[in-house]
């Protein structure tokens, strides 16, 4: 998310229906990291939004080298660990139902306000009309994608991610 930003106003967007209709059609489940899978399939049946990219985030260290690396860090020290974000992008219909998921997005960062962020990333506002982002990264370091942590830091984004992840799953039920 190099091109991180504040969240935008809504504005109209004329193309959303087309939009969604053509992401809807090239969203492959299986390319998607499988713990957000769920996810992805239940924003998709919401008609207010749809899901242009997302990733569950991986930390790779040298008892991990896997770029895509999904399991959890040993909870024994294992040094500087990088970390690829977890984020969620979504294209917000200009809707009543498309406001209110965008309200229940921006309450997600009160989780830990220092590691996750709600905005509009340039890169998808600039394909996608409305689009947000939710992302999981120490303040610090919100406009990069992938960032070189210590350990223990590391073990704190793991448990922040796991919550983001599990607000993000039942704020899609109660829409």
């Amino acid at each position: 998310m190099e091109t991180f930003s504040e969240p935008r106003q809504f504005v109209a967007n004329p193309r959303y229906e087309v939009e969604r209709k053509r992401a809807l059609k090239s969203l492959s489940l299986e390319s998607i990291d499988a713990p957000i899978r769920g996810l992805v399939e239940g924003f998709a049946r919401l008609s207010c939004c749809f899901t242009p990219q997302s990733c569950f985030g991986h930390f790779v260290h040298a008892g991990q080298p896997a770029l895509h690396n999904l399991a959890p860090l040993p909870t024994h020290d294992v040094g500087s660990v990088t970390y690829r974000i977890a984020y969620v992008a979504l294209c917000l219909q200009n809707s009543a139902q498309g406001r209110r998921l965008f309200s229940g997005l921006a309450e997600v960062p009160s989780i830990d306000p220092d590691y996750v962020q709600f905005g509009s990333p340039d890169w998808f506002w600039g394909r996608h009309l409305n689009s947000f982002a939710l992302q999981v990264e120490p303040a610090r370091f919100t406009k990069q994608d992938q960032v070189t942590i210590d350990h223990r830091e590391a073990l704190h984004l793991q448990k922040v991610r796991e919550q983001f992840f599990s607000r993000l799953s039942e704020l899609v039920l109660s829409l």
